[in-house]
């Protein structure tokens, strides 16, 4: 295990939250993730299911957790399945929850093997009294399914075999669950952060001009996994020059050239919890006027954000205020004119030429976390904020993003202590 070990009661905890919000007689299912195929026979690196791990802690293809609060015999109210090793798999693949560690990491005391799920399953279902059975699918409102999921496999078969039970979603409950994050969670997400800033501090001594954007990569993956981190929370942006414009650049392939900017959108993940930073920093070390004022303007907005970004907010009421911010700040940089205000529609505002994405987004177990974004804000949880300016024809991309805990009192950036002000970064870079 790379990163320290999370104490049980966190998962204890989430999953005594969950079976609040079900129904009486009720039954609820989770699946870990497939292992993903690539060629041949290839596989992608394991990345288990969100939901699963949030409930147990469990980081192993081939699990799955079943909750069933009403059943009589008490032992099976919480059941983990997990996958039997045996000599073959201990030298091909290596060690494997045994079930004692299983009850350790999860504070699960029934832990059987998945060669027993079939028939544990089918007992659970018949003679527990079970009406309401809740399975899980990916209902993120950007998410793109475009692959059969073992969620999906699971919800057929359960359907076929047990076809008169009435099947409910879990994902909204889990959804509001995650969204408000407890202690624990916020101490990994700020181990995530802390990582990242180490990487980048690493990387502001690293750049110069003739540097490839691959090798800036680099630099962040050896700080990330030395640190104890799997790696890239997301696959990087590494954007100099006028790819800074192009808002997922991913291909990280081109020489940093004197005089351009450099857009870093690049953090790390751990214990499956996820970092969100973005900087914008001169190649050269030295940010020309045109470029500070650029910065500066979007570090306005950035902190406007901030103090705006409060528990019962609404997300996107929020998000046409900071427009209109950046509408001012666009005026003065003289990228809009008052012309081009008084001549806009609602379809096609006159900021979204330079302004064209969201300003915030929720974080956690996922980059971009599950939650209500059309609700109210609620202390607990983990915002992005990330407002940028985009000038195509300069050649020129400015984001300037941060990771805030929303607090009852006043917000917490988790990122406070990472450079922000564009003389900070000078310095660093100049030393």
């Amino acid at each position: 295990m790379r990163h320290k070990r999370i104490h049980s009661s966190l998962f204890v905890t989430n999953r005594e939250q969950l079976i609040k919000e079900l129904k009486p007689n009720s039954l609820a299912l989770f699946n870990s993730n497939d292992t993903m195929p690539t060629n041949a026979d290839g596989t992608m690196a394991f990345r288990q299911n969100n939901d699963l791990f949030y409930l147990t802690g469990v980081d192993q293809e081939n699990s799955i957790l079943v909750l069933c609060p009403d059943f009589p015999d008490k032992k099976y109210r919480e059941v983990l399945f997990v996958q039997e090793t045996n000599e073959h798999i201990a030298t091909w693949e290596g060690h494997k929850l045994t079930k004692e560690e299983a009850t350790e990491l999860t504070g699960i005391k029934t832990v059987l093997w998945m060669s027993e799920f079939n028939s544990r399953f089918r007992h659970m279902m018949t003679m527990g009294g079970v009406e309401h059975v809740y399975l899980n699918t990916n209902e993120h409102y950007r998410a793109v399914v475009k692959v059969e999921t073992r969620d999906a496999r699971f919800i057929d078969w359960c359907q076929k075999n047990y076809p008169l039970h009435k099947y409910e979603r879990v994902a909204p409950i889990m959804s509001k669950l995650r969204s408000i994050k407890l202690k624990i969670e916020i101490e990994l997400l700020q181990e995530a952060c802390d990582i990242t800033e180490q990487a980048f501090r690493r990387v502001l001594k690293f750049v110069k001009p003739g540097v490839k954007e691959y090798e800036i990569e680099a630099e962040y993956a050896h700080e990330f996994l030395k640190n104890g981190s799997r790696g890239f929370a997301y696959t990087p942006i590494i954007a100099s020059g006028a790819n800074s414009c192009v808002l997922h650049y991913i291909e990280n392939d081109k020489i940093c050239k004197d005089g351009d900017i450099l857009l870093l959108d690049v953090a790390a993940e751990y214990a499956n919890y996820n970092a969100d930073l973005t900087r914008s920093i001169p190649v050269n070390g030295k940010y020309s006027k045109r470029q500070k004022e650029v910065y500066n303007a979007v570090l306005r907005v950035q902190r406007a954000a901030m103090k705006m970004l409060r528990p019962g907010v609404v997300y996107f009421d929020y998000h046409k205020e900071i427009q209109k911010i950046m509408e001012k700040e666009l005026l003065d940089l003289k990228l809009i004119s008052k012309k081009d205000i008084k001549d806009q529609t609602e379809d096609k505002p006159a900021f979204q030429k330079y302004f064209m994405h969201g300003t915030s987004h929720m974080l956690g177990l996922d980059v971009h976390d599950v939650g209500n974004m059309h609700g109210k804000i609620k202390p607990g949880q983990v915002w992005t904020i990330e407002p940028g300016i985009y000038i195509k024809e300069e050649g020129l991309g400015i984001r300037i993003e941060n990771n805030v805990v929303i607090g009852k009192n006043k917000n917490f950036d988790l990122m406070k202590n990472i450079p922000i002000e564009t003389e900070e970064i000078e310095e660093l870079m100049n030393t």
